[in-house]
């Protein structure tokens, strides 16, 4: 999603959220992540100016008034979470690990196989399907991808093929060498 994304080039507008609009999006995210509730006040401050920004390909960027990006979406899907957002709060996500040889292939913005999920030095939670989740990497600390699983996990483990998650945000994409947005 962010592998082509420059800042200057996909940025179309910024726009100021009313206070009405940002309580509408702290509940969806406070819905669709119950973890963070205790957290949201930081996140998401009630007194902040938070502000959207709308890119190219119908992405909008949730910014915080230090203009942090915190959140995003495509067309009108659920909210993700930016990497440096899920690095302080890395226990909100389900985590996926993948092994040592996949590696490569998800930091350039490869959807993770079924293979990569299954083999030695994998590990996954159960998830279901269209569920999102934070890509770890053998004897690596901190996630490395956010994606979305395209199968739950007993069928990643029953087909063992094809594109088990696909890749939405990773490290080093556009979005995570954003700077901040003034």
């Amino acid at each position: 999603m962010f592998k082509k994304f420059d800042d200057k080039d996909s940025v179309i507008g910024i726009q100021q959220l009313k206070s009405s609009v940002q309580k509408g999006i702290r509940t969806k995210i406070i819905d669709q992540y119950p973890t963070l509730e205790e957290y949201i006040d930081t996140i998401l401050p009630k007194k902040d100016a938070l502000r959207i920004v709308k890119c190219q390909d119908h992405i909008e960027i949730i910014v915080n008034s230090a203009g942090d990006c915190l959140f995003f979406r495509h067309r009108n899907g659920p909210w993700l979470p930016t990497l440096k957002l899920l690095h302080k709060y890395p226990f909100f996500l389900p985590k996926e690990q993948v092994d040592l040889g996949a590696i490569k292939f998800v930091m350039s913005g490869a959807n993770i196989m079924c293979p990569g999920l299954t083999s030695p030095g994998a590990k996954i939670e159960p998830v279901p399907q269209n569920t999102i989740v934070a890509v770890m990497a053998e004897g690596k600390q901190h996630a490395l991808a956010i994606g979305i699983t395209s199968l739950s996990t007993d069928d990643i483990l029953k087909v063992n093929k094809g594109v088990g998650i696909e890749n939405c945000h990773y490290l080093n994409d556009g979005l995570w060498q954003m700077k901040a947005v003034k």
